[in-house]
């Protein structure tokens, strides 16, 4: 039987759009590997170095930045992010998917990527919620943000779903069951395109 290349799955979102739920279900489902972005950002309440994040200091982020390490990177909400490539072309040269969480920026340099393999493998996805209130009290219901970063997000949030129309599939969340069924079988779909299987 013909081997399939793995496919890479980039989603973004803003946040409270459910992005990240999504991400880690299929990922804890072992449909895929999730790759684990870095951040100098501090880590949150209850969030593991290695699980949650990679979090690296500023002096090291940029270490690997002029190292070449990343596949992408960005600046955001004032904190450094960025997947190591090692996080992903591996995987996709054993015909195994991954799933990537990441803000419009680093989408757009994933699909700016020369890599053939990252290339031939990409699918991106843009989650957005249904509307400007839900998304408001989704925001708020951490109940980790102070109200100056929660006007923040919510702003960067407008700003980001702009960028929709520069993906190939838009997901408009409802119930996180719905979302995830809708999610769920966009990564099966792909799987079955006959320009994945190696001859």
């Amino acid at each position: 039987m013909p081997q399939r290349n793995g496919i890479l799955l980039v989603v973004s979102g803003p946040s409270g759009s459910g992005k990240t739920t999504l991400c880690r279900r299929i990922a804890n489902e072992r449909e895929t590997h999730y790759s684990i972005s870095c951040t100098t950002r501090p880590p949150r309440p209850g969030e593991v170095h290695g699980r949650d994040y990679h979090f690296l200091s500023v002096e090291e982020f940029t270490r690997r930045v002029e190292s070449g390490d990343f596949l992408e990177h960005a600046c955001v909400h004032g904190n450094h992010y960025g997947t190591l490539r090692s996080e992903v072309i591996g995987y996709l040269e054993k015909g195994m998917d991954v799933v990537m969480d990441i803000d419009v920026q680093g989408a757009a340099q994933v699909r700016g990527c020369e890599d053939r393999m990252i290339r031939s493998s990409l699918v991106d996805l843009f989650v957005m919620p249904p509307d400007e209130t839900e998304l408001l009290a989704r925001l708020s219901g951490r109940g980790t943000d102070s109200a100056e970063v929660i006007a923040l997000r919510m702003h960067n949030a407008l700003e980001e779903m702009r960028h929709w129309p520069e993906y190939t599939f838009r997901l408009l969340s409802g119930t996180q069951e719905e979302d995830y069924l809708r999610f769920k079988s966009l990564l099966l779909g792909e799987r079955l395109r006959v320009s994945r299987l190696q001859p």
